[in-house]
């Protein structure tokens, strides 16, 4: 399936139920007198409750794209839509907002404060946004219970394993009901099993709260969690196709999209 054909796929989401949309995405970036591309032309979308996973080599424009989908950086063509609002429209302080609003990030780092507990991790979006004390106390409750930590709320980060930190982090990216989650390399920093319980804690968000995930991954079995796995490859998207494990997308590359 090539990049034409996964816009028309995302043309029919966007009459449906699309959270994100990524229509003709290029980034070059320029070093003295040359210009270097790192996208071209990725178009793309994801629905509501969608989880796509995002695969390519280093250097591909992975990173470059995660940074445009999070509005971030600006693409040098092309748009993106979360909700239905054109990113690059936003003036940076309505942009931050927005993100903290929308959009929830899982990083391979967990980008925890260390000297926080998780509770307090967590309630970090909603206490910037001023939410009264209650209610802040039942969201971050919710979701620590949600990802399986009630019971250490108030511990640090220290005092946690990777696996237990990755669970917050995610609870703080869920807290805010975002439309959308960013997952860069969230099992990257895991044992295998542990990742697969990272994973299956992503599965079970969606199904939960119908919030849509986009993860870049280098794992094929992170890539093998989702419903669609897209591979980047020079800056070029493409599409894998079959079935997986799941019983969805397998990662069964279209060697002549991948090299067009």
């Amino acid at each position: 399936m090539n990049n034409g054909d996964i816009m028309r796929r995302g043309e029919r989401m966007a009459k449906t139920d699309a959270v994100l949309i990524a229509r003709d995405v290029s980034k070059v970036y320029r070093r003295g007198d040359c210009e270097v591309p790192a996208l071209r032309g990725v178009s793309f979308a994801v629905e509501r409750g969608g989880f796509v996973a995002i695969t390519g080599p280093s250097g591909s424009g992975k990173t470059t794209l995660l940074n445009i989908l999070a509005g971030l950086d600006r693409p040098s063509a092309g748009e993106v839509r979360v909700g239905g609002e054109r990113l690059s429209d936003l003036d940076p302080e309505a942009a931050t907002a927005f993100r903290r609003r929308h959009i929830g990030f899982v990083f391979q780092f967990f980008n925890l404060l260390p000297t926080m507990s998780a509770y307090d991790n967590v309630a970090l979006p909603l206490l910037a946004e001023r939410r009264p004390r209650r209610e802040v106390e039942r969201q971050v409750g919710e979701m620590l219970d949600a990802v399986g930590l009630a019971g250490r709320a108030r511990h640090r980060p220290s005092e946690l394993s990777g696996g237990e930190q990755q669970r917050v982090a995610i609870a703080r990216a869920l807290v805010m009901s975002p439309e959308l989650i960013l997952a860069d390399e969230p099992t990257g920093n895991l044992d295998t099993a542990t990742g697969g319980d990272i994973l299956a804690l992503l599965r079970h968000t969606i199904a939960t709260f119908g919030t849509a995930i986009v993860m870049v991954t280098h794992a094929d079995l992170a890539a093998e969690a989702a419903d669609r796995v897209l591979c980047i490859r020079d800056g070029v998207m493409a599409e894998y196709g079959g079935l997986a494990k799941n019983g969805s997308h397998a990662m069964v590359p279209e060697l002549g999209a991948l090299a067009s």
